[in-house]
């Protein structure tokens, strides 16, 4: 029976439910590439791959690719194969991979100098040719007969280093180089080299440097070039004559470019990107000036790339629901301004994927005019230290490598953020207490300083180390005036935050660490180089430790202060240990070994006083029990080094982790304290819930909360005199559960509960609402954004101008069918078109106003565009009066003339009323929101969230749809805690959920757990009596869960079973007799019953599966031990009436029939799936129906953990992954959790029950 502990251990899982993508790196050149539907880019030291989503049109990560330890230098994608590319890094390293396997197919180590540029080879699939400074070229053969680097005959002895180099696209082998002195170099197969020619004009004759800054073939010609300098601007040339053709002239002197491209679908046009500000010009080679230009973006461009292939738009828009008619859009980018007045020319169709100096990635849809995907604002460097708000668990401070501090919504992903900049290294940041709003940062070379996040602006800077680096800086949440500071000078030193020194500490080498003790506010710990960690008291004079503990191997980092028992503090160390330390005994209590590298990340959890977090540049985090140190758990998903670790004391068991691999991610800790919240959920008494410290720590004990919030939280509801159980369930979920929709879906249930308007919170309107709320918020919404307000936290970043705020509006208004709000503020905007054009839905008399006030505007600034106005709306006497007035009597005799011949008139309104809805019609809409409410769903399932799946059903009171959502996302707990709450409607949901959850605990220690999730569930005797057959215990232990259950004893079970037997019963025969001392009688009856009923043609699921699914929870171990298996096997006696031939047809039927395929299914295989149609049918109606495939959160994050191939499909598993029995053979979880639903044995065919849930 050991098998079935050994598997529970194995899933106990932290859960990867959130990332935050790096930005683009703005220094080398190039650093983004496109192929079919990817495009990639790179981070410093990560590459990402962007891909199409065909069924909702939009680019989704696909995975992160990270083998190289210095900054990437330069990506190609091959021209022949969309699966390869190669990048080239700073470690004079060469990649070639398979993005569709993710993995590595060829490195070249020694590429004998830094790749500046690389480029796949024109004559070969299997070539990549790379150059460093000043060449030669080299061309890497990286498979095939004859492997191996060669040299360029020509291309080498170069005068000046090289920027970037292209192959032609169609010319073979003809080459050229780009030059930091500005000059270019060509190469062609029989004609003679041209090295260092065609510098700009204005630098003939000088010794300046212009590099230039892009490069690209003319795809129409054989000798065009486009060539960009940094400083002179584009020329166009003609690499054969060598003379420039074309110099393209920018609107202002300061304009300077870094990129350009072509747009392949139409001819002689090409795209630049400004470097200075985010605007794209676009351009074509018959003109010198450009034909239009877009503000993009505040920041610069860095990087530009046209995907070849136009995406393929959905002709019918239902199946991509526009999301910002539900959500708030997030994205900082300034939206696309309307077309520049004086040229309405359309773009061409074609997607730029646009990268920009501060890291922010785009595709821009040229045609539409829009960001099909932005990507604002990720660091482009390491991540140092991550810490969540005091006040709010929904913003996360990071610190980074690139200089700066970025806040990021955890709920959304994005940043709303940023400190100013140019601070060097960040090392480490810390949050003022409570509600300041204040960060503080310490940087490497520019000391430490106070960032006021509200005022968006450095408030303080403390300059005590000089130009040391600053590696912690901590603010005292005791008391909070005091900031502490540890540097590579050997001070630890303590200040107000006014800049008046208190204290400062001398240690003997570099100080890495510091943390004050969270209960008494005079006490703090520090981390040294020396190998020892040192305890000061702040009440005393002395400079000197009150404690210092020796037994690390090399120097310590970081020092922790445990949140939840006095005295006790953590330290990692570059040894690879963390060690415990108890100041009250002056020992070490523990080392906790098994990271390979130096430890950097720590963290206490702030309920569970023996859990401990570390992170590590072995790339891994681990979570320790520190009473006997056994590690629980290790992760393998960062791509480097991990620095920071954090979690917010509202939400304990979400952890956020940052690393060298410039990525955020969040974690979830719950699966490793599951109990928990069941014993909450099955209204355990309180001490299995919360406990002090000394009970908890007992080694081996279940988990207990000791925290404040578990406190608080009790506290509360020992105040409430109703509604308990729903706001107790509540409460727990939300602290158990990740960002990312628990608040959002449990205020939904209170309004289908019937909770008063009024009691929701402020956050609800910027979520997924409910349908009768949706028109009063998105009203006042807009009404907000007109009158323009500003947020609590003043503008952020990129706070959008008037003019966007209004746009936003309107269209707020406009979806709502507002209409005569939205005509008025695109008045406002001046977009008199768009708001004549549509104000006919308001009425004819006020569309008739809106045109006589046009015209007026027009005749005031005498402008002739006033006529069509006023011959419209039949204004005889005020065009008549407008061209008299200007001498133009001509004219007006002509606008009289018509006039009387009844040619110009008012047009008619019509007589039936506009605003009348008919109740058919209401229908209509009714169906349809639900249908919009339903696709959006399921865009999210998709997207890995399936709580903001549910919310969108709980918006239109599908709770059915609702629970079966969560349930497919395996959020099995917070589904039952959500169907109990929702009562009634969700009462099928939730006893299955609470049978999955049963199954998930029959395991050690938690047989009794399992039972009371049973007993909550109304028609339960068969579902306890699978339980009781299943219990692994001796006889006196089976008799007394059998008394809990409510069952009769073993003996009794016998006798019973005999009685059933006489009377024919035989579904209850099978039961008594698996409850007896002799189960395997059981199988005997069973099975006899199956062959008989399969025996007939008629035969239902319902009929047998009963059965079949009682007589599976025979414990595996007595069928091991009797006689009565091995005479059923020698036998043969299993064999059952179905033929394998006919299951073939069966199943080719079935997907004959369910599946899109070219081949419409044939007769006989319509005729086979009707019957077997027929036989799944439920016997009962109302039976529950989870349709759809189960997709867990964080399926669709791109891990880097061991690649799994699926003993399945044999594909990669994306997604978390479950190992089966034999520990080699592994399926993705959510094909787990699907075949476990219908087929609890598992799929190696051992006869052992697998456990996913």
């Amino acid at each position: 029976m050991h098998v079935v502990c050994v598997r529970a251990v194995r899933m106990a899982k932290v859960k990867q439910v959130g990332l935050l993508a790096a930005g683009c790196q703005p220094w080398n050149k190039d650093v983004c590439a496109a192929s079919g539907d990817r495009f990639a880019y790179c981070a410093t030291l990560a590459i990402y791959i962007y891909q199409l989503d065909q069924q909702y049109n939009e680019f989704k990560l696909r995975s992160i690719m990270s083998e190289h330890k210095k900054t990437i230098t330069a990506i190609s994608w091959c021209p022949d194969n969309p699966d390869l590319f190669a990048s080239a890094s700073a470690d004079n390293l060469l990649i070639v991979w398979n993005v569709a396997e993710k993995k590595a197919v060829a490195r070249l180590d020694n590429t004998k100098g830094v790749p500046v540029s690389v480029s796949w080879c024109w004559n070969s699939a299997d070539g990549v040719a790379f150059v460093s400074q000043r060449g030669p070229l080299y061309i890497w053969v990286y498979r095939g007969p004859d492997p191996g680097v060669t040299v360029h005959k020509e291309a080498h002895s170069f005068l000046s280093d090289i920027c970037l180099f292209r192959w032609h696209p169609t010319k073979k082998g003809k080459l050229v180089f780009g030059h930091t002195d500005g000059s270019l170099s060509v190469f062609q197969p029989g004609s003679k080299s041209q090295k260092h020619v065609l510098r700009p004009e204005s630098l003939e004759g000088t010794d300046e440097e212009d590099p230039v800054s892009a490069l690209e073939w003319d795809p129409l010609s054989t000798d065009y070039l486009l060539v960009s300098n940094l400083h002179n601007g584009i020329r166009l040339v003609d690499s054969e004559a060598l003379a420039c053709i074309t110099s393209f002239c920018f609107p202002s002197a300061a304009a300077s470019v870094q990129c350009l491209a072509w747009v392949p679908s139409a001819p002689g046009m090409f795209i630049t990107g400004d470097s200075q500000v985010g605007v794209l010009r676009v351009w074509n080679v018959s003109r010198s000036t450009p034909l239009d230009s877009f503000k993009l973006k505040k920041t610069g461009f860095h990087a530009l790339h046209v995907l070849n292939s136009p995406l393929a738009k959905k002709a019918q828009s239902s199946c991509s629901p526009s999301k910002s008619q539900y959500t708030s859009s997030t994205s900082e980018a300034v939206p696309p301004p309307t077309l520049s007045q004086n040229r309405s020319f359309s773009l061409p169709p074609g997607h730029a994927v646009c990268c920009f100096m501060d890291g922010g990635v785009g595709l821009y849809d040229m045609g539409a005019k829009k960001w099909d995907f932005l990507r604002d604002l990720g660091h482009v460097e390491t991540i140092f230290d991550c810490k969540f708000k005091p006040d709010d668990p929904n913003l996360l401070a990071t610190a980074s490598f690139d200089g700066t501090i970025k806040i990021w919504d955890t709920n959304t992903l994005t940043a709303v953020y940023t400190s100013p900049g140019n601070e060097g290294v960040v090392y480490s940041l810390s949050w003022a207490p409570g509600d300041l709003n204040c960060i503080a940062g310490a940087t490497s070379r520019n000391g430490a300083f106070i960032w006021d996040v509200r005022k968006g602006k450095i408030i303080t800077r403390f300059n005590e180390h000089g130009k040391n680096g600053i590696f912690c800086i901590s603010w005292s949440h005791k008391d909070s005036k005091r900031i502490a500071t540890c540097s590579g000078d050997g001070f630890c030193i303590i200040r107000t935050i006014d800049g008046k020194i208190l204290h400062k500490y001398k240690h003997p080498a570099a100080v890495f660490g510091c943390d004050w003790s969270q209960n008494n506010k005079d006490m703090i710990a520090t981390g040294c180089e020396d190998k020892n960690v040192r305890v000061y008291y702040l009440a005393t004079s002395s400079d000197q430790p009150l404690k210092v503990f020796t037994g690390h191997l090399a120097k310590v980092f970081h020092v922790r202060w445990s949140p939840l028992r006095e005295g006790i503090l953590c330290s990692g160390s570059d040894d690879g240990t963390v060690r415990i330390w108890d100041y009250t005994q002056d020992a070490c209590i523990n080392v906790l070994s098994g990271h390979t590298a130096p430890v950097r990340g720590l963290m206490w959890n702030t309920e569970v006083p023996y859990l401990l977090i570390s992170g590590s540049w072995d790339y891994t985090i681990r979570v320790w029990d520190t009473r006997d140190g056994t590690c629980l758990d290790t992760v393998y998903d960062h791509g480097a080094d991990v620095y920071g670790l954090t979690c917010h004391q509202s939400r304990p068991f979400t952890i956020a982790s940052c690393s060298r691999d410039s990525t955020v991610r969040l974690w979830s800790l719950t699966p490793l304290i599951s109990p928990l919240l069941l014993n909450v959920l099955a209204d355990q008494p309180w001490e299995k819930i919360i406990g002090n410290t000394d009970t908890a720590m007992v080694p081996g004990s279940p988990p207990l909360l000791c925290g404040k919030v578990s406190r608080d939280i009790k506290q509360e509801l020992d105040k409430l005199s109703f509604d308990i159980r729903a706001k107790k369930l509540r409460w727990f979920s939300e602290c158990f559960s990740p960002p990312g929709g628990s608040s959002n879906l449990w205020d939904l249930v209170s309004v289908i509960n019937g909770q008063d308007d009024s009691l929701l919170p402020a956050s609800y309107s910027k979520g997924v609402m409910h349908m009768k709320h949706l028109l009063k918020f998105k009203t006042s919404e807009a009404q907000e954004l007109t009158i323009v307000k500003m947020s609590k936290f003043g503008g952020g970043i990129g706070a959008p101008s008037k003019e966007e705020r209004l746009k936003e509006a309107a269209d707020i208004h406009l979806r709502l069918g507002q209409t005569q709000r939205y005509c008025e503020l695109m008045v406002e905007l001046g977009q008199w078109e768009k708001a004549l054009s549509v104000a006919p839905g308001v009425s004819m008399k006020y569309w008739k106003k809106l045109m006589q006030r046009r015209a007026d505007q027009l005749m005031a600034e005498d402008n002739d565009d006033a006529i069509p106005y006023c011959v419209a709306t039949g204004d005889i006497k005020k065009l008549v009066t407008f061209f008299s007035g200007r001498g133009q009597l001509l004219e007006a005799l002509l606008i009289a003339q018509g006039a009387c011949e009844g040619n110009i008139r008012a047009p008619q309104s019509s007589a039936a009323n506009h605003t009348t809805n008919d109740m058919d019609n209401r229908q209509q809409y009714q169906s349809l929101l639900h249908k919009v409410c339903k696709d959006l769903a399921e865009w999210y399932f998709q997207d890995g969230c399936s709580v903001l799946a549910a919310c969108c059903h709980l918006a239109v009171d599908d709770v059915e749809l609702a629970m079966s959502s969560l349930m497919r996302g395996n959020e099995l707990e917070l589904a039952a805690c959500v169907g109990i709450v929702l009562g009634e409607g969700a009462n099928q949901s939730t006893a299955y959920c609470l049978q999955l959850l049963a199954r998930k605990y029959m395991t050690n220690p938690t047989w009794e757990l399992s039972a009371d999730l049973l007993r909550m569930i109304p028609d339960n005797h068969v579902l306890l009596a699978k339980l009781c057959a299943f219990y692994p215990g001796t006889a006196a232990e089976i008799n007394q869960l059998h008394e809990r259950c409510g069952l009769p004893s073993l003996e009794e079970c016998k006798v019973l079973a005999e009685e059933a037997v006489n009377e024919g019963d035989l579904f209850s025969a099978v039961k008594l007799r698996l409850l007896s001392p002799e189960p395997e009688v059981a199988l005997q009856i069973g099975i006899n019953h199956v062959k008989e009923q399969l025996a007939g043609s008629d035969w239902m699921v319902d009929d047998i599966q009963p059965i079949l699914d009682l007589m599976s929870y025979i414990r595996t171990d007595r069928l091991i031990t009797t006689k009565t298996t091995d005479q059923l096997l020698k036998r043969r006696e299993v064999c059952v009436p179905l033929k394998i031939e006919q299951l073939s047809v069966e199943l080719d039927a079935w997907r004959a029939c369910t599946q899109a395929n070219s081949i419409p299914p044939s007769e006989c295989q319509r005729e086979e799936f009707s019957c077997l149609q027929r036989r799944i049918q439920p016997s009962h109606k109302g039976a529950l129906l989870l349709c759809g495939a189960d997709y867990v959160t964080g399926s669709n994050l791109p891990s880097h953990s061991d690649l799994q191939l699926s003993c399945f499909t044999g594909q990669r598993i994306q997604g978390p992954v479950f190992l089966l029995e034999d520990n080699k053979s592994a399926i993705s979880l959510n094909d787990a959790l699907m075949w476990a639903k219908v087929n609890p044995f598992s799929p190696l065919g051992t006869g052992l029950r697998i456990n996913p849930f």
